[in-house]
């Protein structure tokens, strides 16, 4: 580490950094957190950050692709190539979800932090066993509570929600036809984290 508290490349520094992460990478056999690769590769945030762009660059035309939320980066394959590598590793392809899951995974993506009750006044029906559902095949999760009467519950996305429907961001998300807003949160909200 420098005085400043950045870290400092201990790795063979003849490597480019932009290979160590994609080994790393390619390793790695669950998301890893920018922090995880700093500390592998002892390159800065800004260093890593600058590998991963560039990776993705990269990639943006072949099989496989950067995927990356908030805080996990993966390498997986191109989704339109999804079909065929299901079939060369012999996989059944994905339960399709239910129409209800699907609009109730919708409210969820487009309105996180979300509470069970403010999917079902969008709905207008429960939603107990969609949200199960979902929360089941590791879509959504609890993100928090809120701080209020009864604290209920906060549902929000998962990186596996990403990998379902070949998303590298919540940012790729089609947007919503505007209408006029009537039904969006106007007050900011409190949440405390689980």
């Amino acid at each position: 580490m420098t005085n400043d508290g950045e870290p400092t490349r201990e790795p063979n520094p003849a490597i480019p950094m932009k290979t160590l992460v994609e080994s790393l990478l390619f390793a790695a056999t669950e998301p890893v957190s920018t922090s995880q690769i700093e500390r592998a590769t002892g390159a800065s945030r800004a260093e890593v950050t600058r590998a991963i762009e560039e990776l993705e660059l990269e990639y943006a035309e072949r099989g496989v692709r950067i995927q990356r939320s908030d805080q996990h980066i993966q390498l997986v394959s191109a989704p339109e190539c999804a079909e065929v590598v299901e079939r060369f590793l012999g996989l059944q392809p994905d339960t399709r979800l239910s129409a209800a899951a699907l609009e109730t995974l919708a409210i969820v993506a487009y309105r996180q932090p979300v509470t069970r009750a403010a999917v079902e006044a969008i709905r207008g029906v429960n939603c107990d066993r969609a949200l199960a559902t979902l929360v089941s095949r590791g879509l959504i999760e609890e993100v928090g509570r809120l701080e209020t009467v009864g604290r209920p519950a906060v549902f929000g996305t998962t990186f596996e929600f990403l990998r379902y429907f070949g998303l590298t961001s919540l940012a790729e998300l089609p947007p919503l036809p505007d209408d006029g807003g009537t039904d969006r949160v106007t007050q900011p909200t409190t949440i405390h984290g689980s």
